[in-house]
């Protein structure tokens, strides 16, 4: 089997050491479904991202997780629109194809950016008790009615009443499965605050019934933050920050600008290393 290059990058990243990782390899055609999934397995990161050629856009982009593929998600998404710009040329404007669609990509003020059309939502069934219990707060920190929003993964939108409610967040892995399963069958939860510039967020989701994870930089959750936004803030434009894997020591900042009915998120995206595979 001939030799595949990969690159290691952190997304969201304000340092060399923060942000949220994507193992990007650069020949995705070589390999078969199988082989991605095997590979995504062996980086045992959050998400691996796969080139490919595109006849819609710059490039073609399949996402992994260690136990399956994902149709967009947003820290891998600007990390690979950074490594397709140097190494395919295709400048600081392009589009990425999806299994989501087609997500336009640029680059400005040394971030990526993303934008996502329009949103999917729809009611939480658990009570706010139900929610409070699965975080492991008191119901008083629930601040609002949660929703599902959709604007290329579904993901759960709680809001907190504050910054300290995020960060005492302890969440009990049998109410998560129980109360909040998205509508692919996965445990997820994306808790959130108003903060002094933006937001302080968290995102807890389960691979499989027993443990919780905490995600470091979650980009499509921050999108469907932005959608959260339109649905309650109206017409009202957004220009913030979003602080989130502070709790895990790998800070991450993202951008979220709300604005003529447009979401785009963005974020630094800082480049650690590259290798080869083979087998």
């Amino acid at each position: 089997m001939p030799t595949i290059s990969y690159q290691i990058l952190n997304v969201f990243a304000e340092s060399s050491f923060g942000g949220n990782p994507l193992a990007f390899v650069e020949d995705g055609g070589a390999l078969s479904d199988e082989q991605m999934q095997s590979v995504a397995r062996q980086f045992n990161l959050s998400e691996t991202t796969f080139l490919l050629p595109s006849a819609r856009a710059a490039a073609r982009v399949r996402i992994f997780t260690p136990s399956y593929e994902m149709p967009f998600a947003g820290h891998p998404t600007l990390g690979s629109a950074a490594v397709v710009s140097a190494l395919l040329g295709a400048g600081e404007q392009f589009a990425l194809e999806m299994k989501a669609g087609v997500i336009p990509v640029w680059r400005e003020d040394g971030r990526w950016h993303l934008s996502v059309g329009a949103a999917k939502q729809r009611p939480m069934e658990a009570t706010t008790a139900e929610l409070a219990a699965m975080l492991g707060l008191p119901q008083e920190a629930i601040a609002g009615p949660a929703s599902w929003f959709d604007c290329g993964t579904e993901q759960p939108m709680i809001e907190l009443r504050g910054v300290a409610d995020v960060r005492a967040c302890k969440p009990v892995a049998a109410l998560l499965a129980r109360h909040s399963r998205n509508a692919s069958g996965q445990p997820k939860a994306y808790v959130f605050a108003r903060s002094g510039d933006g937001f302080e967020a968290r995102y807890f989701w389960m691979s499989n019934d027993s443990s919780v994870s905490e995600d470091p930089g979650t980009g499509s959750a921050c999108a469907n933050l932005g959608a959260w936004w339109q649905a309650t803030e109206g017409g009202r434009a957004l220009d913030a920050v979003v602080h989130q894997g502070g709790a895990i020591g790998r800070p991450s900042q993202l951008t979220l600008k709300v604005a003529d009915g447009k979401i785009a998120v963005g974020g630094r995206v800082v480049a650690l290393g590259k290798g080869e595979l083979s087998w």
